[in-house]
């Protein structure tokens, strides 16, 4: 999947400018896709050129104009195909997972400490992720948004990130409780 693509998905929603595409990946799609600021806008330029998305630029007193984005008709076509397609499932690539195989030879503690951040890391996209769960349910029960909303898409990718790092917490306490009892035993006098 490219940026491209996820963009397009966002403005699925509507009109929005750069900042507020950052601000819906920093909150809606960080779960399953990151990106940062620069990378984004030059994104956009491309697609601009590309003729995915159409821009204009809104005059502002006492702030720089600013330019909103919509999706073009050979934008949605785009999506639509992307959408066709097969796609393969993401690989793993997590240096804590390497520090953690090596965690015998190396720096236990340390490898600890990071597990416990990793945990807290977690801990708080959970949080956040359940403030955007509310938002997007406004009072409705889940089957009352499922049936009803516009669009679920966004609820649906965010509950894999909830998932995500539900699994996360849980891989990072367990990790530790094995961890903990190994430096015990290795602590211990022979």
């Amino acid at each position: 999947m490219s940026l491209r693509n996820a963009v397009m998905a966002a403005l699925l929603d509507g009109e929005a400018s750069g900042y507020d595409l950052a601000k819906t990946f920093d909150a809606a799609v960080a779960n399953f896709w990151i990106c940062t600021p620069q990378q984004l806008y030059r994104e956009l330029d491309r697609m601009e050129a590309d003729g995915l998305i159409a821009a204009r630029t809104v005059e502002q007193e006492r702030r720089p104009n600013k330019r909103l984005f919509t999706l073009t008709t050979k934008g949605a076509e785009e999506l639509t195909k992307f959408t066709a397609q097969q796609h393969k499932p993401t690989a793993i690539r997590d240096e804590l997972l390497v520090a953690v195989m090596a965690a015998d030879h190396g720096d236990l503690e340390a490898v600890k400490a990071s597990i416990r951040e990793r945990r807290q890391w977690a801990e708080a996209k959970i949080e956040r992720y359940e403030r955007l769960r509310g938002k997007l349910l406004d009072g409705r029960t889940e089957d009352d948004f499922l049936i009803n909303a516009d669009r679920v898409g966004p609820y649906l990718t965010l509950q894999r990130g909830l998932s995500f790092e539900r699994d996360n917490v849980k891989w990072c306490a367990k990790s530790l409780s094995v961890l903990e009892r190994r430096g015990a035993r290795l602590d211990a006098p022979t």
